[in-house]
C-alpha cells in the first residue's frame, strides 16, 4: 500500500504493546511511527523485546515527548487511570485521528461504576458518550463510524461473545449466571509482583479478586443491554501457569423449555459468517492451545447433569483477540479496510 495509515502505540513496553507491533509488522496498511513507554525511553525497541530485533522500529520515547500530528491512530495500552486525559489532549488537539483505547478508561458507560470500580473520577467525561464499546462482532457499525473505541477487556471478551446471544434470545436466565475464568499470567501484565514469580505462580492455579474484579461491571453493563435489565453476574477468575490464552466456563440455567442445543444453535446462527467466531458440534470441546497467537475464539455448548442448566466455555487468547488482536479489528473498520486485514494467524499448535 503506497500511502499507510501511521500508527502510534503507547505502552508498547507491555505485552500488550509487544503483541501489538508483532501483528502490526504484518499488517500490510499500518506504518508504526511512533512508540512510548515513559520507564524505557531513549531505548530500542530491541533491547526491551529482543524478539522483535529484526524489525526497523522507532526508539522509545515518553508519552510527554510524542508528536500528535505524525500519527493518525494511536492505540493505547496504557495502565487505566492514565487514559483518560492523554485521550483528552490528543482528540482535543487532533480531532481527526482515530484513538483505540485497550485499558479500561472508557469502557464504563457510567461515570460512578467508573469511580466507585477504579477509585478516582473520570477524567475525560466529555468524552465517554462518544466512546464506543468495541466487541467487534456486536459493535461492528458504530465502530466504524467512531474515532474513539474502547476495547473490551479479555475477560469481557471471551464471556460476552459466549453468553450475549443466548441472553439476547431469552434461551437463559441472565440473572442467574456463574462465569468461571482462567487466564495466563500475561493478563496480569508485565510488572514485577511477587505472585507472579515463577516459583509463586509456576505449577499452580490460583483465584484472585474474588467478588471484586473491575471486568464485572463490564461484562453486567453489556448483558444488561442483552437483557434489557440491569443483572449482577457471579464472576471468579484465577491465574493459570502459562504465557497467554484464556477459559471461561459459564453455568446458566435454561428458561421457557429451553435446551443446550436450543442455545447451541442460537450461537451457530448469530455468529455464522464471523471470520474469528467458531461456534463448535455438538461435543467440540474449547482449548487455549487451539487459538493461541491467534485472533480466533472457539465456544461450545454442554448440557449440564443438573435438569435445566447449561454449561458455555469460550476460549480467546487473552493478548490477541482479548487485547491486541480485537484492537487492529477495530482498527480496520475504523479505516474501511476488510476486517481480517492482518489477523489471519493461523493458532500455534503445539
Amino acid at each position: 500500500m503506497a500511502n499507510k495509515i501511521r500508527i502510534g502505540i503507547l505502552g508498547a513496553s507491555g505485552y500488550t504493546g509487544a503483541d501489538l507491533i508483532r501483528l502490526a509488522l504484518r499488517h500490510p496498511a499500518m506504518e508504526i511511527v511512533l512508540l512510548t513507554a515513559n520507564t524505557y525511553a531513549g531505548k530500542p525497541m530491541a533491547e526491551v523485546f529482543p524478539h522483535l530485533g529484526f524489525a526497523r522500529l522507532p526508539d522509545l520515547i515518553t508519552v510527554e515527548a510524542a508528536e500528535w500530528g505524525e500519527v493518525d491512530a494511536v492505540f493505547c495500552g496504557l495502565p487505566h487511570g492514565t487514559t483518560q486525559e492523554i485521550a483528552a489532549k490528543v482528540l482535543g488537539e487532533h480531532p481527526a485521528l482515530k484513538f483505540i483505547d485497550m485499558s479500561a478508561d472508557f469502557r464504563l458507560d457510567d461515570a460512578e461504576t467508573y469511580a466507585k470500580w477504579y477509585g478516582h473520577p473520570h477524567q475525560a467525561l466529555h468524552l465517554q458518550p462518544e466512546a464506543v464499546y468495541g466487541l467487534t462482532e456486536h459493535y461492528r457499525e458504530k465502530i466504524a463510524a467512531a474515532r474513539l473505541v474502547a476495547c473490551p477487556g479479555c475477560y469481557p471478551t471471551a464471556a460476552l461473545l459466549a453468553l450475549i446471544p443466548p441472553v439476547a434470545a431469552g434461551l437463559i436466565d441472565a440473572d442467574d449466571i456463574i462465569i468461571d475464568a482462567k487466564s495466563g499470567i500475561t493478563g496480569a501484565g508485565r510488572g514485577l509482583k511477587q505472585n507472579l514469580l515463577f516459583s509463586e505462580a509456576g505449577e499452580g492455579l490460583s483465584p484472585y479478586s474474588i467478588a471484586s474484579h473491575r471486568h464485572a461491571p463490564e461484562i453486567e453493563q453489556e448483558l444488561g443491554k442483552a437483557a434489557g435489565k440491569a443483572l449482577m453476574v457471579n464472576f471468579t477468575p484465577h491465574l493459570i501457569p502459562m504465557s497467554r490464552g484464556e477459559l471461561c466456563t459459564s453455568y446458566a440455567k435454561l428458561v421457557g423449555g429451553a435446551s443446550a442445543d436450543d442455545v447451541r444453535a442460537a450461537l451457530a446462527r448469530r455468529y455464522e459468517g464471523e471470520p474469528f467466531v467458531h461456534v463448535m458440534g455438538k461435543g467440540g470441546l474449547p482449548k487455549t492451545q487451539d487459538v493461541r497467537g491467534s485472533n480466533h475464539v472457539e465456544i461450545g455448548v454442554f448440557a449440564d447433569r443438573i435438569p435445566g442448566r447449561v454449561i458455555i466455555i469460550s476460549t480467546i487468547d487473552n493478548l490477541v483477540k482479548g487485547s491486541a488482536g480485537q484492537a487492529i479489528q477495530n482498527f480496520n473498520l475504523m479505516f474501511g479496510l476488510p476486517e481480517t486485514e492482518g489477523l489471519m494467524q493461523v493458532a500455534m499448535f503445539p
